[in-house]
């Protein structure tokens, strides 16, 4: 992101209230990312709850799409990548990292509840891509949050860890995934 100069603050404090309006209403317009975020700050009546809500019906979304693909274990792939992208996107509109753990997780949830047929395929990128997740989830909720949250995790994480280790794949990964997630003070 370029820093504004100087140059241009002081033009943006010479600009009238209609001026500035019509050009924060162009930015906006372009960029959708930007309207949210400020949709998210300027409104009262948008949560944080809400902003959750909206970006798992977004990641809900694109796993139903993906399942209507020809080749499924590609689809989810591209599901999962996608719905780790909106999990991001939501970050950045909130500024919420425990939201984006959130989001994380009921991918992985998503994942297992209604694909994990799909981790017997002889395809093994579905597999990979929940097992990559799976692995990262954890060292983002103890790099992110505060220890007093990692509780909250634990059980939900150990599930889903417990249930990519209970798969043959596990041993042909070519990186660390954990057996459980490690709560150390």
């Amino acid at each position: 992101m370029p820093v504004p100069s100087a140059d241009f603050k002081k033009t943006l404090k010479r600009l009238s209230e209609t001026e500035k309006e019509a050009l924060l209403l162009r930015a906006v317009r372009r960029d959708a990312e930007l309207y949210e975020t400020f949709r998210f700050e300027l409104l009262a009546d948008v949560t944080l709850g809400q902003v959750q809500e909206e970006s798992a019906d977004r990641i809900h979304e694109l796993f139903n799409v993906a399942v209507t693909g020809r080749l499924l274990n590609r689809s989810l792939v591209k599901a999962v990548r996608a719905s780790v992208q909106e999990a991001a996107r939501a970050r950045r509109i909130t500024k919420n990292k425990q939201l984006e753990i959130d989001l994380l997780v009921y991918i992985l949830r998503q994942c297992i509840d209604n694909y994990s047929g799909q981790f017997d395929s002889v395809y093994d990128g579905f597999y990979n891509a929940t097992a990559r997740l799976a692995s990262r989830v954890p060292a983002l909720v103890i790099k992110s949050l505060h220890e007093d949250l990692w509780v909250e995790y634990k059980s939900e994480l150990d599930e889903v860890l417990r249930e990519l280790h209970g798969r043959k794949k596990s041993h042909n990964l070519k990186f660390e995934l954990p057996r459980k997630f490690e709560i150390s003070v």
